[in-house]
């Protein structure tokens, strides 16, 4: 169960660039190859119609000519557009040019029930419940939920992801239209998006009000700040899907890109990627990212659990707890660096495993298997059915709040 928290998002701003500063790792963009001396803003475009609603393209920008686009379709991320070491600015995720991309791509199923790609869930927010959940099914309080699709809860499991539900089920987060506010601040610039989960949408119990708030900053920080309440005793995990590719998006493999994860541990996979419940120690195996080598060094080892997932989709277990570093990446050619901050207990690495070449970027290039890679912020997959994994239960009157920052630099 977790503690209640009523943390403000100014607080919280304010504590997680503390704490980044603390804890910063790798390296920081140097000012000479920064657009100094640009304007800090927030703009809004008309991004089509979703669902029966506006769909609006909002596009921030901080002083270093740091550019992030973020549509209130999904909450989805649809482009960062950050310099490397000659000041050049590129695009480093994935995502599409157009609004109707997105809407048919979500409306998917994921792969391998679709044959394509299936939903990528480019960019995303997701939830209820981020990752999959075991048979589609969970017991709470002595009560047990079938999930996935169903007027009004199913009476049955209804996986949509070989027997599991993945990212909440069909017509999740990803595909919503969140209600949107702009805001701007000193150093900062952010986008709140709001929407109301109702009770049993694809089984899950509690009318669910959440909260996500974008923000910009000065220092090249990406801040994704979530909160959470319901009116029923329920389960909620969530997550960011942004697929990076430091090199630029569609500029091909991120196989010579470099990582390291704080994390002694992971959680090994059966056949349908669901986690055993064992807590394994990464030493000695291709998921030891405790130290910097490439993403591909050890991805076509002969290893069981990268031939279950097709390389690396798995959660690893973050040493420590709060605010701390949980990631790092580089890419050598163009000196550009992430490095991601989070409070959550786990990271899910995936290496765009199910990406087949049958979906078309903004820069027009078609996306393969390792074009990008994701660092899901996140609880364990399939807690709700895994007692000795920190919990994932929230009940009313608490509230849920959690921070992740991406923080982009460039190699010294």
């Amino acid at each position: 169960m977790r503690k209640a928290s009523r943390i403000t998002r100014a607080a919280l701003a304010i504590g997680a660039l503390v704490a980044v500063g603390a804890l910063a790792v790798g390296s920081s963009a140097s000012a000479k190859n920064h657009r100094k001396g640009g304007k800090l803003k927030i703009t809004s475009t008309p991004w089509g119609t979703a669902n029966g609603h506006e769909v609006n393209l909002y596009t921030l920008t901080n002083r270093n000519g740091m550019k992030v686009k973020i549509t209130n379709y999904g909450g989805v991320v649809q482009s960062i557009w950050v310099p490397d070491r000659h000041g050049r600015l590129a695009n480093v995720a994935l995502g599409f040019s157009n609004l109707d991309d997105y809407v048919n791509d979500f409306q998917h199923q994921p792969w391998p029930a679709s044959g394509g790609s299936g939903d990528t869930y480019f960019g995303a927010i997701i939830g209820r419940y981020a990752n999959r959940i075991a048979g589609a099914e969970f017991t709470l309080n002595g009560h047990a939920y079938p999930l996935g699709s169903g007027p009004p809860c199913p009476s049955t499991p209804t996986p949509n992801n070989g027997p599991n539900l993945l990212h909440g089920g069909p017509d999740s987060y990803n595909t919503q239209v969140w209600g949107a506010t702009t805001h701007q601040a000193a150093h900062s610039v952010g986008l709140e998006l709001t929407y109301t989960d109702p009770d049993c949408k694809n089984g899950f119990p509690g009318t669910v009000q959440n909260t996500v708030t974008y923000t910009l900053t000065d220092k090249n920080q990406l801040q994704i700040q979530y909160a959470a309440t319901t009116d029923k005793p329920t389960v909620v995990n969530f997550t960011n899907h942004t697929y990076f590719n430091l090199a630029g998006e569609g500029s091909g493999d991120v196989l010579r890109q470099k990582l390291r994860i704080n994390a002694d541990s992971y959680t090994p996979v059966d056949s349908n990627l669901i986690p055993t419940g064992v807590l394994a120690p990464v030493a000695g195996t291709p998921f030891d990212f405790r130290h910097m080598k490439p993403i591909g060094k050890n991805i076509r080892d002969s290893d069981e659990q990268l031939q279950i997932a097709h390389g690396y989709d798995h959660n690893w277990v973050l040493n420590g707890s709060g605010l701390r570093a949980a990631a790092f990446a580089e890419d050598p050619h163009s000196g550009r660096t992430l490095t991601t901050f989070t409070d959550e207990p786990g990271v899910q690495f995936y290496t765009g495993n199910f990406l087949v070449g049958d979906l078309v970027g903004t820069s027009g290039h078609a996306y393969r298997q390792t074009d990008g890679f994701t660092l899901e912020t996140q609880h364990f997959p399939n807690s709700p059915n895994q007692s000795s994994f920190p919990s994932t239960v929230l009940d009313p009157g608490q509230t849920f709040s959690s921070t992740t920052i991406y923080k982009f630099g460039l190699a010294r």
